[in-house]
This record gives C-alpha cells, sequence and structure tokens, in this order.
C-alpha cells in the first residue's frame, strides 16, 4: 500500500515536552506564551489557548517556576534532569539508561521527541516517588548515535519513504525526490538522515547507496555491513600503499632480531583460515625443561604509525568474520601473505618465549622481536589425530592437502608434549576461577554460490585447548610483564557478572533443576563451571549456554586494568592477533617501545583509542551474528515441507521462540497459531498455560514444528505449532 504525504501539523493534546526543552535550553531566561509560541512557530489562537493552559499544568506540577506574572523559568532542580543513553524496545517505548539510576528510566511514545536509539539525550526524570517506576521525557537530543540505515524504498511520484527491518526504529525517513538518487523502487538502499523538522513526523533524508534487490545474497550480505557502518572494500589508495610496502625478508633486518629459524615450529589453525597470526615453536632443553616459543605476526613491522594504512586498520579496528566472507583489517597482501606465518617461509614475528618445567610452571621469559620459519602448517583437525592417535600419518579424510600424508616423529612429540603442558594450564585456570564457555559454534557448508547447502557444530577439541591455553599464557605475561612496571598500556579487562542477570538466570534454570551458588565470586564461577558440564549435551544446553554468557558482563579494551574475571588473570591483554585486532598492534608497539626503556605513554591517548576498539568490536560482532541469522533463515527456506524438533528457548506473551534441535535455527511460533486451546503468558511461571486444558508450554519442552515464513530481509523464521514432542 502506498503512503500518503505526511501534511503540516497534526493537532498535539498538549505542548508540555515542546515547552519543557525551550525552557530547558535557555535555563536562565523566563518566557511567556506568546515567546513560546514564537519558538514553536504557533500563532494561531486554539495553539496560544494551549500552551497558556499547558504552562499552568506545567507550574502546578512544579516543574517550571511562574518568575514574574505570565513568564516561566524551568525549576532549577538539577537532579530532575539527566544525561544518558536511549534504549529502544521493538513497542516504539524506550529506556533512559544513565549511572545516576539503579533502575532503567521507561520513556513512553509520545515522550521520546524524536530521540532514535542509543542517542545521547537529555531527559527530565518525574514519577520519582518509593515504590512507582520513574518515568522520563527526552528534553534533548545531545547527539545522535547513528545518521545512516538500512531500509527498503517505496517511491511514489513526489517523494519516497524507506522502512527499516529494525524494530527498535520507530520511524520510517523520508526521501525529497532530488534525494533519491539512482534507487529504483523496493531497492535495499542507505541512507542518510539530514534533519528531523520540528513539525515533521519522519526524519528527512537522502539515499547514499543503492545495495541491491531484497532477498538476493550479495545485497543483504552488504546491507548488514552497512547497517553497522562497516566498509566492504578498501579505498583504492590504501590498496596501491599496500601495495608497495617491500615484503622481502632482509639479511640487515634479521640481524636485529633473535634467529629462531632452525627452532621446530609449526601452525595449527582452522581448516579455512587464510590468515595464520600465530606460531608455536618447541625445543627439549638439557635441564629436563621446555623452550616453548609463541610466535606473532610482527604487523607493526610493516604498518607504519601515521600513514593512510594505519589509518585505515585503525579505523575498522576489527576483521569481520561473516558467513561467507572476511572483512579484513588489514588488505590482503599483508592479511594473507607478507605477515601470514605461511608453511616453508621465513616471517619477521614479535614473541614471547618461556622456558617451562614438566608441571607447567614458567621459569624463565623473553619477549622481542624474532625471524622465525614454519615446518608445517596444521587444520585442528590434524593436530587433534594426532593427539588421540599418536599416529603419524593424516588420512584423507581430515588432511588439508588432499591426500594422506606423513608428519615427522619430531613433530608428533612435540604435539603431545604441548597437548600435555596445556592440559595442565587449563586445569590451572579452572582451579583458579576461569570458567569454561565452550558454546557449540553453528556452522556451515557453502556451495560456490555462498548458498547454504548444511550446517555443522564447531565443536572445541584438545586441539583447540592446546593452541588457547599457549595463547592465553603469551597474552597474561605480557601484561604482567607492563603491569608491573605500573606503565600505560592497553589490556583486556572483564568485570563481574551482572548479579540482576544472573538471579534472572537462577529463576529460568530452576525449572530444569539447576542452581547457582551466590555466596561469593569464587562460589559463582564454580558454579557456573558445574552447570556447564551438567547440561553439556543435553536439550537444554544452547539455551543455558546463552543464558550464561548473556549474565556476564562484556569484555572490552581499557588502559584501567581491573583484570579478566572469565579467565581469572590479574593481569591480561591481547597480543597474539595483530592481523585481525588493531589492540594487538598497539600492545606490540607499546611493549617495544618499553623493551627499549620508554617512558610511561599518554593515558588518556590510549583510552580513547581502547574505547575506539571496544565499540568496532562489537558493531562486528553484531554484523557476524546478523550473518549467521541470515544464514539460517536462508538455509531453512529450503526446508519448508520438513518437520523439525525443537526446544522452547523463551516465552512471552506474544508466543514462544523455538530452537531447532539439528541446527540450533531459531524462530517464533505466535501464540495465536497454538490451536490446541487458547493460551495466556503465565509471568510467574515464564510459561504458556491453556484455559480450558491447563496444559503448559514452558522452556526446555520438546515439541515439533514446520517453518511458516523465512523473512530474509528480517532475518526471521516463523514456525508453525504441530504437536508436543512424545
Amino acid at each position: 500500500m502506498s503512503k500518503k504525504i505526511r501534511k503540516p501539523i497534526k493537532k498535539e493534546k498538549d505542548f508540555s515536552g515542546k515547552i519543557l526543552k525551550i525552557l530547558s535550553q535557555n535555563a536562565n531566561k523566563p518566557f511567556n506564551y506568546k515567546q513560546i509560541g514564537a519558538k514553536l512557530e504557533l500563532d494561531d489562537t486554539n495553539s496560544r489557548n494551549q500552551i497558556i493552559k499547558d504552562l499552568k499544568i506545567l507550574a502546578a506540577q512544579k516543574k517550571i517556576v511562574e518568575t514574574e506574572p505570565g513568564k516561566y523559568l524551568v525549576k532549577a532542580i538539577s537532579q530532575d534532569y539527566y544525561e544518558g543513553t536511549i534504549d529502544m524496545t521493538s513497542r516504539k517505548t524506550a529506556y533512559f539508561i544513565c549511572d545516576e539510576f539503579e533502575e532503567d528510566v521507561f520513556i513512553p511514545t509520545n515522550n521520546l521527541n524524536r530521540a532514535l536509539d542509543k542517542d545521547k539525550v537529555k531527559v527530565y526524570v518525574y514519577n520519582r516517588r518509593k515504590g512507582k517506576r520513574p518515568e522520563g521525557e527526552v528534553i534533548e537530543v545531545i547527539e545522535r548515535d547513528k545518521t545512516e540505515f538500512v531500509g527498503v524504498i517505496d517511491i511514489q511520484a513526489n517523494f519516497a519513504f524507506v522502512s527499516t527491518a529494525n524494530p527498535k526504529m520507530y520511524t520510517d525517513i523520508f526521501i525529497a525526490k532530488d534525494k533519491i538518487g539512482e534507487a529504483e523502487n523496493g531497492d535495499v538502499v542507505l541512507v542518510k538522515i539530514d534533519e528531523w523538522p520540528k513539525r515533521a513526523d519522519s526524519p528527512f533524508g537522502s539515499v547514499i547507496r543503492v545495495l541491491g534487490k531484497p532477498g538476493e545474497h550479495n545485497t543483504e550480505i552488504h546491507a548488514i555491513l552497512a547497517e553497522y557502518g562497516l566498509p566492504a572494500d578498501f579505498p583504492v589508495e590504501v590498496e596501491v600503499y599496500a601495495q608497495k610496502i617491500d615484503t622481502s625478508i632482509q639479511e640487515s633486518e634479521i640481524a636485529k632480531r633473535r634467529d629462531m629459524r632452525d627452532t621446530l615450529t609449526f601452525t595449527i589453525d582452522p581448516k579455512d583460515a587464510k590468515d595464520f597470526d600465530d606460531a608455536l615453536s618447541f625445543k627439549k632443553l638439557e635441564n629436563g625443561n621446555f623452550e616453548i616459543g609463541i610466535h606473532i605476526a610482527d604487523v607493526s613491522y610493516y604498518l607504519e604509525e601515521g600513514t593512510i594504512l594505519d589509518d585505515e586498520a585503525y579505523q575498522r579496528a576489527t576483521s569481520v568474520y561473516l558467513v561467507d566472507r572476511v572483512v579484513p583489517m588489514l588488505p590482503e597482501v599483508l592479511s594473507n601473505f607478507a605477515c601470514s606465518l605461511r608453511p616453508n617461509e621465513e616471517k619477521y614475528t614479535f614473541s614471547a618465549v618461556f622456558e617451562i618445567s614438566p608441571t607447567s610452571q614458567v621459569i624463565n621469559q623473553w619477549f622481542g622481536r624474532t625471524v622465525i620459519y614454519s615446518d608445517q602448517r596444521f587444520a585442528y583437525e590434524e593436530a587433534q589425530y594426532i593427539i588421540e592417535t599418536k599416529d603419524n600419518t593424516i588420512p584423507v579424510d581430515i588432511s588439508i592437502t588432499g591426500e594422506s600424508y606423513v608428519v615427522s616423529d619430531e613433530i608428533v612429540e612435540a604435539t603431545l608434549k604441548l597437548d600435555e603442558l596445556a592440559k595442565i594450564l587449563r586445569k590451572k585456570r579452572m582451579q583458579q576461577g576461569a570458567i569454561s564457555f565452550d558454546k557449540v559454534e553453528v556452522k556451515f557448508n557453502l556451495n560456490e554460490e555462498g548458498e547454504p547447502e548444511g550446517v555443522y557444530f564447531k565443536i572445541s577439541k584438545d586441539a583447540n585447548h592446546l593452541i588457547e591455553e599457549f595463547m592465553l599464557l603469551a597474552n597474561r605475561k605480557v601484561a604482567e610483564y607492563i603491569g608491573k612496571q605500573k606503565k600505560t598500556f592497553v589490556y583486556r579487562i572483564h568485570d563481574e557478572p551482572n548479579e540482576d542477570k544472573l538471579i534472572a538466570m537462577q529463576t529460568v534454570i530452576a525449572k530444569f533443576g539447576y542452581k547457582i551458588d551466590f555466596r561469593n565470586k569464587g562460589d559463582i564461577a564454580k558454579s557456573l563451571n558445574s552447570l556447564m558440564e551438567e547440561v553439556n549435551g543435553k536439550k537444554e544446553q544452547n539455551l543455558i549456554d546463552t543464558l550464561a554468557i548473556r549474565s556476564m558482563s562484556k569484555a572490552k579494551y581499557s588502559t584501567d586494568n581491573i583484570g579478566h574475571y572469565g579467565l581469572a588473570f590479574d593481569y591480561y591483554s591481547h597480543f597474539t592477533s595483530p592481523i585481525r585486532r588493531y589492540p594487538d598492534v598497539m600492545v606490540h608497539r607499546l611493549l617495544q617501545y618499553y623493551l627499549d626503556g620508554g617512558a610511561s605513554v599518554d593515558e588518556e591517548t590510549y583510552e580513547t583509542k581502547s574505547l575506539h576498539c571496544s565499540n568496532m568490536e562489537s558493531l562486528a560482532t553484531n554484523a557476524e551474528r546478523d550473518s549467521i541469522k541470515y544464514m539460517q533463515v536462508k538455509y531453512m527456506q529450503d526446508h519448508q515441507d520438513e518437520e523439525f524438533l525443537g526446544v522452547i528457548s523463551g516465552v512471552t506473551e506474544w508466543g514462544i521462540y523455538v530452537e531447532i534441535v539439528s541446527n540450533k535455527c531459531e524462530g517464533m511460533v505466535r501464540i495465536r497459531e497454538i490451536k490446541d486451546d487458547y493460551y495466556t503468558f503465565d509471568e510467574k511461571q515464564y510459561a504458556l498455560v491453556g484455559a480450558t486444558s491447563n496444559s503448559i508450554l514452558q522452556l526446555g519442552d520438546e515439541i515439533y514444528v514446520k517453518v511458516k515464513n523465512a523473512d530474509l530481509v528480517k532475518k526471521q523464521l516463523d514456525f508453525h505449532f504441530l504437536r508436543r514432542a512424545e
């Protein structure tokens, strides 16, 4: 259905919000009704009478003060006005997030006053009586979180509207005829909000890029990137700059480094990896200990500060791993070639070299620049085969070469010893309170066109843990080395869990017979680890894993070291992945600077950079999550006639969320679609209850479903309810 053009002013119930906004923006200047009318561009009698009436109501409510007859100031009680951010719901209402309130402040729809999700705003807070939830009204939008949005354009004769699929974007965007550009009706476009006139229902914007037709694979992938402001390609000038870098290995540079080319070295990475950030070296020492090197691509050698290449890498801050592609932080000439620790090639590296005892005690440590030669590249599956069988002949079915091959006895021995030491390190971490989240990852088998042909689950095994433990060791020891010098550094920090979220999680898991020990943070960690072990392999595992992860604080980068709760480390940094993470590049630069005797750098500068990297990491994570949702919907489109066994993973007043057991795809069964009774939502039981039969549908129940609708644009699945599982 076509939209009608919006006419100037819809009739207002009152002008209270606008009056408060005007007075708060001019806090020291009293206004009368005529001046307010002029500010609002209203001069008709009805509007003026309404303004007079609203002024008297606001004065009676003690929100404003009549300083002299007919003149008003906003009430000078600063504690009623707060700055914070908007958190929109999907129901066109919002919550105001502010550190000064223990609970979020509710913002009704008519009090949003043009604020959008995550905008920084000033809010007037009222209803603050004990026992009452505080409510607020947006007085001013201080700063927009974003001004660019992805949506589908609906073009009319003289104008257009763009509607987004984002449930938190409660308004469409008006596009004037001369701002439509090359877009055709129904295209997916990227638009920019230019202004939001006072009298307009919708913001005014312009089309800045046409992404394609809805539902087409590349359109939807590019739409995901554009939605989060993530680039799809490198600027030409950056690519040209990168191509001109001398990536040859020079004897003059080798002379400045520790030469470890003769030490046995190999990499273990995913089968489809293109960039190899890290390698391990192994040497037995005469005293019975082992020299183990964690060698990381020396990206900072090629990535010079102040260049356009470095500026681009910093802006990106991270590589983005979508289901069908990687959007790298660095151009391919560096990420896949010069910096990648490929087999049978000499490479510049930055290394953490440890002397480790047979009981995994670190006896000595050394940090610095090195040159290495990788003797072997393994996929995790190949290393896992060696660990499980102790066999040195890799079979065809897991070989990355496509044929069976023999591994040297030296490498087999090194792999088995590293696995043994890693298991000791892991056991120590768990005993110290680290939390083990081995959440099942959903992966897709894609054909040449990027279409999903199958779903499989990625599960961490011993080979994954081997690499993980030695990377954690390097990250921890680098952070500890600088941290104990009290010099400015970029840490990876992780705060303690959110207690409210843990309590909410306890309510849910209690339905399955589980509980969390809240006595102290050590007990919480042990309790969560026990829970993870107990649910492993059970139908509710993915649900409880997800709830547990959501209860955790988010890890982030900061110069303020508060430790890493999840890993149970007092010091932790990111040192091991500079090809794909800019904070690791900063860590390498700072470490070398301090090794050279440099004084502590400016903390504020690096805190700003850390915040930027944390924000970009969050956007990349959201894009990656959206790409998985998109691919799940795309996969389910081809299975619309099949029945699936699912587990109820969420219950709301409008229906139940169901996660399919065989592929982890999640969709919704609307409450009206469940025909065997009339169901209502019971908030206390967190369940749907049948009015006639009293039958219950609750978390963890198994039911059979069928695809009703698969919406690629919204990335949503709707299911038909078929029956309960017996």
